[in-house]
């Protein structure tokens, strides 16, 4: 079936991304893997390509492109290059980090970290996960007390994606305990801050190269003009970026499913087992047909998505409804092509093992499967309340 989804524009910016994955990312990512660290230079190259800041205007540096479309041609082609470490951590930055500055910024907000995150200079991350709380924000421990022009930021957060990296840290915080959900706000601490520290780098199962660290806040005084977006409406800012967040999940599984598909689809007529191609056993073309249509059902069902994301239609549930099928599609996919590679498909110099590592954490970050289905279930008893 021939995908209607892109544009000639959207081919056009295929070639530059392939092109800077092949000269900035693919040469050094094994090397980023052992180390357990991309390096920084990376960021400079890919704002120099324009592979990030897609979507901040052009007055702060960006290219004020609105089509998130084109972010779906930068997920397509990192899956397919096999580096997903490097396209994990900017995700983090275009689709959550930028759009909440892009969006909830001041003036003077806008143009102090802006132009630096679409260089590539400044990197940024989010931090609403602490040890004690992660699905459920509302168990969110960390405070902010106001003293005079500052914020007095106390607290711990964990699995927090380019924590290592992170020049510019949106953290969520308590600053009205008595509140309730209206008693988060969410502050931007800055590299260097007196009392903000790292903790660990943390060492998980898959995405080696993609860093993730515990960040500590100790008596960080935060300055007041570093409040991002309006104060107690934390928790709602949060709730209306999810959906991006979510979708943008969605469209990184379906094109790692894609791929694997793809490297799998080219293994099996070239494998030989029993005096034919692996290809040709029905057991294997039956595979290869179930894959290949659930990937085709559930990229129509992405496709909607994004396109109600650019006219502004994207609802919670519908993001929800993508993120969990389309992830779990993801690991069921990758398992059955690394049994169809064999023994090989347990080797991490093939891409197929290297993204069976990286698929587990996907039905979990963002909201998890059984969260997603908790939305989805409750906007289905709302229709029936009396």
């Amino acid at each position: 079936m021939q995908r209607s989804l892109f544009e000639t524009d959207h081919d056009a910016y295929r070639d530059t991304v392939r092109e800077f994955l092949a000269r900035e990312v693919e040469p050094y990512y094994e090397q980023w893997e052992a180390d357990r660290l991309i390096d920084r230079s990376a960021w400079l190259a890919a704002g120099k390509s324009g592979i990030i800041g897609l979507s901040i205007p052009e007055e702060f540096g960006g290219s004020g492109v609105g089509d998130y479309r084109f972010r779906c041609v930068v997920s397509e082609e990192i899956a397919r290059a096999a580096t997903t470490s490097f396209g994990q951590s900017v995700t983090l930055q275009d689709d959550i980090a930028i759009p909440y500055i892009k969006d909830l910024g001041t003036e003077e907000q806008k143009r102090r970290w802006l132009p630096g995150m679409a260089a590539g200079e400044l990197i940024g991350a989010i931090a609403m996960t602490e040890p004690g709380a992660g699905s459920d924000l509302q168990g969110v421990k960390s405070t902010a007390v106001l003293d005079g022009d500052h914020w007095i930021l106390n607290g711990q957060k964990t699995f927090i994606t380019n924590g290592i990296h992170s020049d510019l840290v949106i953290v969520v915080a308590r600053t009205d305990p008595s509140a309730g959900s209206r008693g988060f706000s969410l502050l931007v601490v800055e590299r260097g801050m007196e009392g903000f520290s790292r903790g660990r780098k943390l060492h998980k199962v898959g995405l080696a190269s993609q860093d993730t660290a515990e960040l500590v806040f100790e008596n960080v005084r935060v300055p007041a003009t570093n409040l991002l977006g309006a104060e107690g409406r934390g928790f709602v800012h949060l709730m209306e970026r999810l959906p991006l967040e979510r979708l943008s999940i969605a469209v990184n599984a379906i094109a790692a499913a894609r791929s694997a598909f793809g490297w799998t689809s080219r293994y099996v007529f070239e494998r030989k087992a029993f005096g034919k191609r692996i290809g040709d056993l029905q057991n294997t073309r039956f595979a290869l047909a179930e894959m290949l249509t659930e990937i085709e059902v559930t990229e129509s069902h992405v496709d909607r998505c994004v396109l109600a994301l650019n006219a502004g239609e994207l609802s919670a549930v519908d993001a929800s409804k993508a993120k969990w099928w389309a992830t779990e599609l993801q690991k069921r996919v990758v398992d059955r092509c690394v049994q169809l590679h064999g023994g090989y498909g347990y080797m991490m110099e093939y891409p197929i093992g290297r993204s069976y590592v990286d698929t587990r954490i996907q039905t979990i970050y963002g909201g998890t499967t059984e969260i997603m289905k908790e939305i989805i279930g409750r906007d289905i008893a709302a229709g029936f309340t009396s």
